[in-house]
């Protein structure tokens, strides 16, 4: 039987975020979302899904083809997708290095990667009044499901290496973190990140506050490099 998937993207270039930042690798982005963060930067791929429908030989051909040694599994949520399973397995039988970059929200039994880039969702990513959910429906839906504590622990156990990737807008968000963190266990302060929310090249004075934190807490500040060399581009 053919194992197909909907992606949205796929792609080369150089990771821009977390502890493989400026690594080159082979994105493949899956179409699909069970959350709806307001200031999501992949729209495209969870507020309004586009996808093509293709096939897991076809996936592994074009990673091959990269020349690339880092694959990154990303979305939307990839972990709603069973069939990221032997897409995961097969990839690393070509000797890939495996991320997967999720939300944390669901786990996946048997999917396999290297380093699980979870990023939970603070409530700053909930869509209130969000003009793209008048109804309120997935304001409810995103803040029931965002975090869930169990997931979270299973999928930082699953792993050799993992990072947390917490998007922040303000010093207000760091109670918040520091609950959650003291609800999870398995990991290191240097396996924790901050990224500064949006989608342009910070200013000095959106990050110093982030930048000290880090310093006092022995967390890592986390750029997002691909927008400082691309802007805010597909493919990139």
């Amino acid at each position: 039987m053919t194992i197909t998937l909907p992606i949205s993207e796929t792609f080369t270039s150089l990771q821009g975020e977390g502890k493989l930042t400026g690594v080159p690798s082979w994105f493949c982005r899956l179409s699909g979302c069970n959350l709806r963060c307001t200031w999501c930067d992949t729209p495209y791929a969870s507020w309004n899904p586009e996808k093509t429908v293709r096939t897991i030989d076809e996936l592994v051909e074009e990673a091959v083809a990269s020349g690339t040694k880092h694959a990154v599994l990303t979305g939307g949520e990839p972990m709603i997708f069973k069939e990221l399973v032997p897409l995961s397995r097969r990839l690393a039988d070509h000797n890939f290095h495996i991320t997967i970059e999720t939300a944390g929200s669901v786990t996946l039994p048997g999917v396999l990667c290297h380093l699980m880039s979870i990023s939970p969702k603070l409530s700053n990513s909930t869509p209130i009044n969000d003009p793209r959910d008048p109804d309120g429906v997935w304001a409810k839906r995103h803040e029931e499901r965002r975090l869930r504590i169990a997931s979270l622990n299973e999928l930082i156990a699953s792993t050799r290496d993992r990072q947390l990737k917490f998007v922040v807008q303000s010093p207000t968000d760091l109670p918040e973190i520091e609950s959650l963190l003291d609800n999870l266990r398995g990991f290191s302060p240097g396996d924790v990140m901050l990224m500064p929310e949006g989608v342009t090249t910070p200013t000095r004075d959106r990050i110093d506050w982030i930048v000290r934190t880090c310093l006092n807490r022995g967390w890592s500040y986390c750029p997002r490099l691909h927008i400082q060399l691309f802007g805010d581009t597909r493919g990139t």
